[in-house]
């Protein structure tokens, strides 16, 4: 730990009173998770909270306490500006873009462009809810029930279950000490992997009939069809792509989602020793070792074979 980074990071909260939180686009269980846990931390010691996220809270985490209060737009003003899971600032999406620098930038993506006046990035830990639950009680803020179930829901879904490779006995330390606050990790684990609407199943459908395979790469493709088909209401992959990383004798899961004027690409590490992270970079992504992304503009017909091309290129495959 950086004594003097830490150090510098609790006198910024301690001395703010007006906070805005933000996290990425699509945002996932360890964006809401971390956004939700340092939320709810502040406001509890007093602060003034806005959580703000580009996109809306999928149906797989609106169970968890607070997140009724994250909204779409920043509503007032604020003196101090946090960013948590966020790779790079763009991510952020359109809501921050007339904004400055954050005043902290919090992130576990050993891609960070470490765009914060404040940079903590622990690249070593699984997800930024883990950094937070090291740090929050270091910088005197109390870890209550539903500021765990925040945070273990980031560890759960970012490890997908404590099955990627970068897990470790730490994360697993850091789960028990959230558990003994008393929230239910069995249910935590359901509600954030497992459980899925019916039309997000459907959804699914369509990526999985869609499934290709070629020199070690599988990759499925769900288009803006699909979802209309589904009446999937979100604009994200539905967390198709962890059915995807779960296929056997494959290198590299991709999956590819259409979006409007652009393309969403996951990638995920299917063997020991892979490192997707430079090839998200190249498209302008970012992530870690297992699991990266990016949002490539232009065609699903024009991107999908060029990253693919890429992609088998920069892992010296095919």
């Amino acid at each position: 730990m950086d004594q003097d980074l830490n150090d510098k990071i609790k006198e910024r909260l301690a001395n703010a009173r007006s906070i805005l939180i933000a996290s990425h686009v699509r945002p996932d269980g360890d964006a809401i998770g971390s956004l939700l846990g340092l939320g709810l931390a502040l406001q509890q010691a007093g602060k003034n909270v806005q959580m703000v996220l580009a996109d809306s809270v999928s149906s797989s985490f609106r169970h968890l306490e607070g997140a009724n209060q994250i909204k779409t737009k920043i509503d007032g003003a604020f003196d101090t500006f946090v960013t948590v899971d966020c790779a790079d600032y763009k991510r952020t999406g359109k809501p921050f873009e007339s904004l400055d620098q954050p005043d902290i930038n919090i992130d576990h993506h050993i891609t960070n462009e470490k765009f914060g006046k404040l940079n903590l990035i622990e690249g070593e830990e699984v997800a930024t809810a883990a950094i937070l639950t090291n740090h929050l009680p270091v910088w005197g803020y109390k870890i209550t029930k539903p500021i765990a179930a925040a945070l273990l829901t980031g560890i759960i879904t970012d490890t997908l279950g404590f099955r990627t490779p970068n897990v470790t006995p730490e994360a697993l330390r850091q789960a028990a000490t959230l558990m003994e606050t008393g929230v239910d990790m069995p249910e935590l684990y359901m509600r954030g992997l497992v459980r899925r609407s019916y039309e997000a199943t459907r959804y699914w459908g369509g990526g999985l009939s869609k499934l290709q395979r070629k020199d070690g790469i599988v990759w499925g493709t769900l288009t803006l069809e699909d979802r209309k088909i589904a009446g999937y209401s979100g604009n994200d992959d539905a967390d198709l792509i962890n059915v995807i990383s779960s296929i056997d004798n494959f290198k590299v899961g991709m999956i590819f989602v259409e979006q409007k004027d652009s393309v969403k690409i996951s990638w995920r590490a299917l063997e020991p020793g892979i490192d997707v992270s430079p090839i998200a970079q190249h498209f302008g992504g970012g992530g870690h070792a297992a699991a990266a992304g990016a949002d490539v503009a232009g065609t699903l017909a024009d991107v999908q074979p060029k990253v693919l091309v890429k992609t088998r290129e920069m892992l010296g495959i095919g």
